[in-house]
């Protein structure tokens, strides 16, 4: 069975990027992100509505690390601690050596090649560190942005489910994608 640590916390790099680990500093950044109409447009959850249900997140993200069930990090420039995203692996099944990959972007940022740069690093982390053998992705089959930047990691197509996930009165497909270590 795989057997994951993030004690220390991992601290990534790449040549823009720093991905930490958030905190409550980041509370109002991470209000936007879980707000934010467009950015939830192939999210498929409600939005926060106050800083509180933010801080039980920010305490759900840290028991996740904690407990080696889960780690995300926020996604920061260098030379700049504002979180401007976040990433994450998340649903580690680690009798199978699998994690979902999960990110978000400010949108002022995308486009600019900040998410690849960040899936690179995280998958470099899971392969190598985790020693994860599979890393997926579930995605909203009309997010064509994700869908590209995963594909462009070498990220494939695994499944397509159709109306497998009900939201708001109607049932809306789920595409997952996936990439071998």
């Amino acid at each position: 069975m795989l057997q994951v640590n993030f004690t220390p916390f991992p601290v990534l790099t790449t040549e823009r990027l720093v991905l930490r680990r958030m905190g409550v500093e980041d509370a109002p950044e991470v209000f936007f992100q879980r707000s934010d109409p467009g950015i939830l447009q192939y999210l498929d959850r409600e939005p926060v509505k106050t800083l509180d249900e933010v801080m039980t997140f920010i305490a759900l993200v840290d028991k996740g690390i904690d407990e080696n069930d889960a780690i995300n990090w926020a996604i920061t420039l260098k030379g700049n601690p504002k979180l401007i995203g976040t990433i994450c692996f998340w649903n580690i099944n680690k009798n199978h050596y699998r994690g979902e990959l999960g990110y978000v972007l400010h949108p002022k940022h995308q486009g600019q090649g900040i998410m690849a740069e960040a899936i690179r690093a995280v998958l470099q982390y899971g392969f190598d560190t985790m020693k994860l053998h599979s890393a997926e992705a579930n995605v909203n089959p009309a997010n064509s942005a994700s869908i590209r930047v995963l594909e462009r990691q070498g990220f494939v197509r695994e499944a397509y489910f159709r109306e497998n996930y009900y939201y708001r009165g109607k049932f809306i497909d789920s595409a997952i994608y996936s990439l071998i270590g």
